[in-house]
């Protein structure tokens, strides 16, 4: 099987929990204080794989001023993205409350939850494509923390978009078309950066995890400290953990 197709698959396999959450959301009525929780581990495990599988190894490999250049690039444009997106109204995309807008509401929210869950998503999977990249295999670690964290996130905003009235067509065709893309995001990554220099990976690896730190910082750690309050921080903390244990025994 060829690299980039591995990659595809692999990122199929992490954005497909995207669709399991919802699907879990939608037919399931979890209490709020669970769905923080995982969320909370899930982005503690997310923090380490950045901290000591992506970053610190982009510096290693592809030198510390690209390293620096790309998480700088990628936490702007993130921040960018959202802003915009934000005031046309998909800033509660992630909410399990009532807090997402209708489409009565805001005309247009609809798309543009859907194109927030695609910034949150697309990152990611660029990341699990770059993994493989030399036929070095996938980052477990990396693997793991995506598909722990699509979860609940999964779970949360499919939750929130119920709420809002959103029809299941809505919320599967929203969730199922970004697995799709995470597929395609994660083989493209793979493919487009086969023969490039460390410098450039690192870049490109680092542009990735920016984007994904101002997302967890905006999105994911504020729904579960709304619901988890002070528990939040420690149940982080073991999710760091567990992935420094597995980054260090693997």
């Amino acid at each position: 099987m060829t690299e980039w197709l591995q990659a595809g698959l692999w990122g199929l396999a992490s954005g497909a929990m995207l669709v399991v959450g919802a699907a879990i959301a939608w037919f399931v009525r979890v209490p709020s204080r669970v769905v923080a929780g995982v969320m909370a581990f899930g982005a503690g495990v997310l923090i380490s794989a950045l901290a000591f599988e992506l970053v610190e190894e982009a510096t290693d490999t592809g030198g510390l001023g690209p390293a620096v250049l790309g998480f700088a690039v990628g936490a702007l444009v993130y921040l960018a993205a959202t802003l915009a997106l934000d005031r046309l109204g998909a800033r509660h995309r992630k909410r399990s409350g009532d807090q997402q807008s209708r489409e009565d509401e805001k005309s247009g929210s609809g798309l543009a939850i859907a194109v927030g869950a695609l910034l949150d998503g697309v990152p990611e999977s660029i990341v699990l494509g770059l993994s493989l990249v030399g036929g070095g295999g996938v980052s477990v670690v990396v693997f793991a923390a995506i598909a722990i964290s699509n979860l609940p996130e999964g779970l949360s905003s499919a939750a929130g978009m119920k709420n809002a009235g959103r029809s299941a067509r809505y919320v599967f065709g929203v969730w199922g078309g970004i697995a799709l893309a995470s597929a395609l995001a994660a083989a493209l990554g793979n493919l487009a950066l086969a023969d490039a220099s460390p410098a450039t990976v690192g870049f490109i690896t680092t542009i990735a995890a920016g984007a994904i730190l101002t997302m967890l910082a905006d999105t994911m750690i504020p729904e579960a400290f709304e619901k988890a309050h002070a528990f939040t921080g420690v149940i982080t903390a073991a999710g760091f953990l567990v992935a420094f244990a597995l980054s260090n025994l693997g």
